[in-house]
Parts: structure tokens; sequence; C-alpha cells
């Protein structure tokens, strides 16, 4: 019974905190993110498309090279494609990732073909779910393929 009422309370006082703002300060601005997943374009698409994202400054502070992956899943949460990092070519896995103004942030464009991994069979019309993994942080989104 004691635990079931500590819930109560501690619900509660989560209610009560959350109500004055989420960073705390009336009227203080949220920071921007450290890291925007932005839709990919076009959406739908078929047969290749677009998946823009952006890193704050803030993440290559003190030299620090943030470790960037991205998967494309099914529906069904098998792998169906690491996309590429457009200008170099090389495919978002683990990629460390280094920005020319880290006092501003960069944007970063990654490239998927619609082919399943590194085939040339085109992926079926569908919802596919787009994650990006930053230094261990994921932020998910969905597209479409119509074919």
């Amino acid at each position: 019974m004691k635990l079931y009422a500590w819930a109560v309370v501690a619900g509660g006082l989560g209610l009560l905190a959350g109500g004055g703002g989420v960073d705390g300060v009336l009227g203080q601005a949220t920071p921007p993110p450290l890291v925007e997943l932005k839709q990919n374009y076009p959406n739908p698409f078929n047969p290749a498309t677009t998946i823009p994202f952006t890193l704050s400054g803030d993440l290559f502070a003190n030299g620090h090279r943030p470790k960037v992956s991205l998967r494309i899943y099914n529906v069904l949460a098998q792998l169906v494609a690491t996309p590429i990092l457009q200008g170099t070519g090389e495919e978002l896995n683990d990629l460390e990732l280094t920005c020319s103004s880290p006092s501003t942030g960069c944007t970063f464009n990654a490239y998927w073909d619609g082919n399943v991994g590194k085939t040339d069979q085109e992926a079926a019309s569908g919802v596919y779910i787009y994650q990006l993994i930053v230094d261990g942080r994921r932020f998910t989104k969905k597209m479409i393929i119509m074919k």
C-alpha cells in the first residue's frame, strides 16, 4: 500500500514540477537542439532520397568528433540499408564527423539510392523508418517509397 501511495504522490509532484516550464525559468528561450533529424526529400520518393540532419556546434566542442550512424529499417524492424554521406561517399556507419564551422554547427546530407543493402535490388513500396544515431542518442523519422 505504501508503494502505491508513493506513486500517486510522485506522480502529482511530477505534474506540478512540469507546469512551470521545461527549463524551469518562465520566459527563457529553449536552446536549439544539439541534433536535428529532418524529413527526407522528396517524400514519398522513387527511386532515391536525401536525408538532411544538423549537428549543433556544441557537439564539436574541444575537438570532439561525434560518431554518427544512419540506418534504414522496414516496418518489421529489419535493416534495409545504410545511406552514404553526400560529398564523401562514405557509408554512415559509426562515421566520425567534423564540422567546418563548429561555432554555428553543420548540416549534412545523407543519400539513399533506394536499394536493399549493397545490392541492385530495389526496396519495395511502403513505409520505412530511418534512424540517426549520434554518440549513442537515437533520432527517428519515417519515409515512404512509392513506385
